[in-house]
């Protein structure tokens, strides 16, 4: 019977890898989406978001049977409680990705990135990637250090995020208003995609250590 459990632990801790994977993808493709006006991956990411609420609501399924069945306790508790809040977490991720997708089939023929911004959303792009990525290795190896590290990552992305507003704010601007609309929400998706991933990391922390530190927390854990 214990034998079976943890085997389905380590099935939640592959489907939260899983989930990392998928949601790394969408953004990625939802990247090059947004800057070639790609309709086509455009249209693959938004379908393809539907994988990843699968995902968790088989995760989160699971995780409820577990606890109704095994009635586990210390570790094995976090670990299936903290699995479902990872869930949430990593599927929020895949939606914001949907809707950095969405923006682009929006815009479509035209690119909805001005040619002064490209860099800058490529490289959220990039970060976003390098972010998710990590957290994948976080979940599956439990690393502390790692988790807390992603903090960098993060501090990265916000950079890029007051990048954006500081040339929407420059008296150069000349994309006009539904472009500055359109960088405010892409912007606004990248940094709470980031966001998402290390509330991921420091709930890995949580499920290792036992412990919830204050200024593991999100200031702001909104979706």
């Amino acid at each position: 019977m214990r034998n079976t459990f943890h085997e389905d632990l380590d099935k939640i801790s592959d489907q939260l890898v899983e989930m990392t994977r998928l949601a790394g993808s969408a953004m990625s493709r939802a990247t090059t989406a947004l800057l070639d006006a790609d309709l086509h991956l455009a249209e693959t990411v938004i379908a393809a978001d539907e994988q990843i609420d699968a995902l968790r609501k088989d995760l989160d399924e699971r995780a409820i049977d577990l606890l109704a069945r095994q009635q586990p306790v210390a570790t094995d508790l976090r670990m299936v409680v903290t699995a479902m809040r990872m869930s949430a977490d990593l599927e929020r991720m895949g939606d914001l990705a949907r809707h950095v997708a969405k923006v682009a089939r929006l815009r479509y023929p035209n690119s909805a990135i001005p040619p002064v911004m490209r860099s800058t959303v490529l490289e959220m792009g990039q970060v976003a990637a390098r972010i998710v990525a990590k957290t994948g290795s976080v979940i599956a190896g439990k690393d502390i250090e790692s988790a807390l590290a992603l903090e960098r990552d993060d501090d990265e992305m916000d950079r890029l995020h007051r990048d954006i507003f500081n040339m929407l704010m420059d008296d150069k601007w000349t994309a006009g208003t539904e472009a500055a609309v359109d960088a405010t929400l892409v912007s606004r998706y990248y940094e709470r995609f980031a966001d998402h991933a290390v509330s991921v990391a420091r709930r890995v922390v949580f499920l290792v250590t036992g412990e919830w530190k204050p200024d593991y927390a999100l200031d702001n854990e909104e979706s």
